[in-house]
């Protein structure tokens, strides 16, 4: 029996999503283990950065006032009294015309307001001390690094619910993070459903083709930053899909299953929403591709149920899915982020729903320009290899031509969004 389906507009379905969102746990990793994961807690500056005053190169500390005089025509001599490496302190305070040797990240010593570079001086000996020669005038805070300069106390650095890359594993290794507080991921169960998927490594026969959307989503899954648990391919049989989500929903925090959401006689997706008492969110949205996009829940669990066109299920993935994920892993910013930008080509495609096109950006003078990236159908896979972006063209137009300004989707981009795309409303 075909169910009446009635689409709904794309930010109600996300917001239907997110209204079942909910925080993660969290989990102590050793430094080393961070990478990719994402932030329990902010990080906040626990010192200033740099400690202390300190020498950004190499050469010597002197007082900026010995140096007033000095010029090609007036070169001055100063005595070299001590020197000092980068963790080293010198324990002598700088007189009149004396300088201290001073290597790269070395704490500035007591009386001395400036440093003059290496290669700016003359090294020589008198009477078998050493002495450095100057022809310039140097400034009080020449080639200092001062104390906190780059990061006070208490500074907020990095927000919670962000990846860390290797600039933030660099932040918690300089405030001594040998563990790191991270949100522990959720285990998203993945079955594809099917009679005419086959495995990779099976050969074609007429009428089969292999199954991609698993492994795409599998990926995408990893991307978003959670873990999966493959539950592998069914075929059209009611019973066996049943008792392997029922499975999926026991053992993992959220379920997508792939294909058998469409509206012909082998789809069982509304049958076993119903019969797993699940509240059906929705079963259509104003989109394309993926209106059949569906989203059930029981309990506290999300079923999502995505297109089986490869770029159907991808989107919808990163529409409806990824967002709740990145909750999950403590971001206030879940949503993809949306810049402008202006289509390179005509797109004379009318279409009454709002279509996500799988594009390439392309950046021309400051201009951020994006074009389809192969062919726009939904079941067409080989575009989404190159596709890093969406483009967005909203819905109850004639088409759209080349230099229309349109909003962009970042499919690439960890900063995300606090908002989730917003369509213009039209009469469906």
């Amino acid at each position: 029996m075909v169910d009446q389906r009635k689409p709904i507009w794309v930010k109600d379905a996300i917001d239907k999503v997110m209204k079942h969102k909910q925080r993660g746990g969290h989990e102590l990793v050793s430094l080393d283990e961070c990478d990719g994961r994402f932030l329990a807690d902010p990080l906040i500056a626990d010192h200033d950065v740099p400690p202390f005053d300190r020498s950004p190169y190499d050469g010597f500390a002197l007082r900026a006032i010995d140096t007033k005089q000095a010029s090609r025509e007036n070169p001055l001599q100063f005595q070299v009294i001590d020197e000092i490496g980068a963790g080293q302190v010198s324990e002598k305070r700088l007189a009149p015309m004396e300088a201290i040797r001073i290597m790269t990240g070395a704490q500035i010593p007591e009386g001395a307001d400036c440093v003059i570079m290496l290669e700016l001086v003359q090294e020589v000996e008198r009477a078998g001390l050493p002495f450095i020669t100057i022809k310039r005038t140097i400034e009080p805070g020449d080639n200092i690094s001062f104390q906190g300069e780059d990061t006070k106390k208490g500074t907020p650095l990095i927000e919670k619910g962000v990846k860390i890359n290797p600039g933030i594993k660099a932040l918690l290794a300089t405030f001594g993070y040998s563990k790191v507080k991270v949100a522990t991921r959720p285990v998203i169960g993945v079955i594809a459903t099917g009679s005419e998927l086959l495995r990779p490594e099976d050969e074609l026969v007429p009428g089969k083709i292999r199954n991609s959307n698993g492994f795409m989503i599998e990926s995408q899954i990893l991307r978003a930053g959670a873990v999966y648990k493959r539950y592998g391919s069914y075929a059209d049989d009611m019973d066996a899909l049943y008792q392997a989500i029922e499975k999926a929903l026991v053992e993992c925090d959220m379920v997508i299953t792939t294909g058998g959401v469409s509206v012909g006689d082998f789809d069982f997706l509304p049958e076993i929403y119903r019969k797993l008492g699940a509240d059906l969110l929705f079963n259509k949205i104003a989109m394309r591709p993926g209106s059949v996009t569906s989203c059930g829940v029981t309990g506290d669990k999300l079923l999502f149920g995505l297109s089986g066109n490869p770029s159907a299920c991808y989107i919808g993935f990163e529409l409806f899915v990824r967002p709740i994920i990145r909750y999950w892993l403590h971001s206030d910013r879940p949503y993809l982020r949306k810049i402008s930008g202006k289509l390179n080509i005509d797109f004379p495609k009318p279409n009454p729903f709002s279509r996500f096109v799988r594009s390439k950006m392309i950046v021309d003078n400051g201009q951020v320009l994006t074009e389809p990236v192969g062919l726009d159908k939904s079941g067409v896979v080989t575009s989404l290899a190159w596709a890093d972006c969406l483009t967005v063209l909203p819905g109850g137009t004639r088409g759209y031509q080349a230099g229309d300004t349109i909003d962009v989707l970042l499919l690439e981009d960890e900063q995300g969004s606090e908002t989730a795309w917003q369509e213009a409303r039209f009469s469906k």
